[in-house]
């Protein structure tokens, strides 16, 4: 199974819920798709064993064949390439590398070049032993649409492969989810979380994904979020509390579940509805929605979490 983990916007906690779902999870994969600003090593310390340059194809031209005939140019549909004799001119931060323009070559012109664009590292994460990957694009790359592309070829199918997405709805989250088994969007409430949600719920409807939400830094059930997705039909299945602990750990660098181990069990309690929701593809009610409970911290946290958090009910 794979399951992204999107937003419409940064600074959601993607990456939270992420690297704590795959802690809590047995056979997991986490596969950091966030190419242009990798994180999850921050929080998963992961042992590296391996690092792959990334490369991509660039078209390079044999003047001694090629008759400027044109036809690279007119079978490009990114404008990559232009002919000004006796030159070719290629914009390589158009090109997309889909090798069309030396398939098309009547000449066979045209052979493709490797061009460094960043690098992928991976390795596993201990004590858990859960599989770690990573894409980390070259600084001025801007194609990351490829290097994500290059990273999800890590993943295994046998196990459950986490995907940590990049932010926002363009290109790359768009390449990270077009053919996930499902996807979690994390938002916040607030206006600008709301928003930027609206887009990318947009985004997995075009794309046909199936996917539900989670609410993270929640001060209260009855909110902005919550009454978007009773409206829209969508399923909210965890809310992730606004706590100074959880904050706390996170400026760390440490997982919430490794801190309050006990929150394990709502991350397993996620992943079970996941499940639920892509064989039923039912909608949750309020009532099935986990709201996250930090137990066991102190006498006055407890009763400040249990006031403004109450104990959910689960079926």
């Amino acid at each position: 199974m794979n399951i992204v983990i999107a937003s419409g916007k940064g600074g959601t906690g993607k990456t939270t819920v992420a690297t704590n779902l795959v802690l809590s999870l047995k056979e997991t994969v986490y596969l950091d798709c966030d190419v242009e600003e990798p994180d999850g090593h921050l929080f998963l310390n992961p042992v590296i064993e391996q690092t792959k340059i990334a490369v991509r194809l660039l078209p390079d031209i044999n003047y001694r064949k090629c008759n400027f005939c044109g036809k690279c140019v007119e079978i490009c549909q990114f404008h990559a390439l232009a002919i000004l004799p006796p030159k070719v001119l290629l914009f390589e931060e158009m090109c997309h590398s889909c090798g069309a323009c030396a398939y098309s070559c009547p000449e066979g012109a045209i052979r493709e070049r490797e061009q460094p664009i960043g690098n992928i590292r991976t390795g596993y994460v201990l004590p858990e032993g859960r599989g770690f990957v990573e894409g980390r694009l070259n600084i001025g790359e801007i194609m990351a649409s490829l290097l994500i592309r290059q990273v999800k070829a890590f993943i295994q199918p046998q196990k459950v492969n986490i995907l940590d997405a990049p932010p926002g709805t363009a290109c790359s989250m768009v390449e990270t989810v077009r053919d996930a088994d499902f996807c979690l969007l994390v938002t916040e409430p607030t206006p600008f979380g709301l928003h930027d949600l609206k887009l990318a719920v947009k985004v997995l409807r075009i794309l046909k994904r199936p996917f539900a939400v989670v609410e993270n830094k929640a001060m209260d059930q009855n909110n902005l979020i919550s009454s978007y997705c009773q409206a829209e039909g969508i399923s909210l299945l965890l809310r992730i509390p606004f706590h100074r602990k959880l904050a706390e750990a996170y400026s760390r660098g440490e997982p919430a579940v490794r801190v309050f181990p006990h929150l394990k069990q709502e991350f397993l309690l996620l992943f079970n509805r996941i499940r639920h929701q892509l064989e039923t593809e039912k909608v949750f009610s309020e009532d099935s929605i986990i709201s996250v409970e930090l137990s066991g911290i102190t006498r006055e946290n407890i009763r400040e979490m249990n006031t403004i958090f109450p104990e959910s009910r689960r079926s």
